[in-house]
């Protein structure tokens, strides 16, 4: 297991979106539309810190590429080997979602990843699907007491100072991984995560 954290690396994100995914049911997707914002991001996001080092950081900012014009950035310089930063939103509980991210990375000369983290709760127990913009693949791990396991992965081409998509869908023991409209890893995962609340994410350096 990779233990690469996020170093000097610069996440930003412009569409975040939630919807049910479970038994058939419909429901409106939830989107997070960045222009209404404030420019303090804690009113709507809990930052947590899967690892070690400082605290994440998170900035609402100005992107005339992105959605809206705005993106939220994770911009922490924090060299820690092991330190994962997450964005949660509070607005969202769900156990079976489907969640999707529009994001690039735009620095990082250790790793540049993206990705979305489902079913947390705490910031060490959760499911997350993530993109690497270095090592050109997409995965999905389980993290449990702050421990990383790899259960699936595959290539893709990730190129970086671009807009991509990523897709989490999440329904029962059954997860899909999309990236850019493709699905690319489907699987069902045993074992039981200690949920208590569930909740959507953002989630940068993984």
């Amino acid at each position: 297991m990779s233990r690469r954290g996020c170093h000097g690396l610069h996440l930003f994100i412009a569409l975040l979106t939630f919807a049910g995914a479970a038994r058939g049911q419909e429901s409106a997707p939830m989107i997070v539309d960045l222009s209404k914002l404030p420019p303090n991001l804690e009113s709507d996001f809990t930052t947590w810190r899967t690892g070690e080092g400082e605290a994440a950081q998170w900035a609402l900012i100005a992107d005339p590429t992105a959605t809206d014009g705005r993106a939220i950035a994770q911009v922490s310089k924090d060299r820690t080997d092991y330190r994962f930063p997450l964005a949660v939103y509070k607005s969202y509980f769900g156990k079976d979602v489907e969640v999707s991210v529009r994001f690039k990375t735009v620095a990082g000369t250790v790793d540049q990843a993206g990705g979305i983290a489902v079913r947390l709760s705490t910031p060490d127990d959760y499911y997350v699907a993530r993109a690497n913009a270095l090592e050109d693949n997409v995965r999905f791990y389980r993290v449990v007491n702050g421990k990383r396991e790899q259960l699936a992965s595959a290539n893709a081409k990730v190129e970086p100072n671009q807009w991509h998509t990523l897709a989490l869908t999440a329904e029962g023991d059954r997860f899909t991984v999309s990236f850019d409209g493709k699905a690319l890893l489907l699987l069902r995962v045993f074992g039981r995560l200690p949920v208590t609340g569930v909740r959507g994410c953002t989630e940068a350096g993984v």
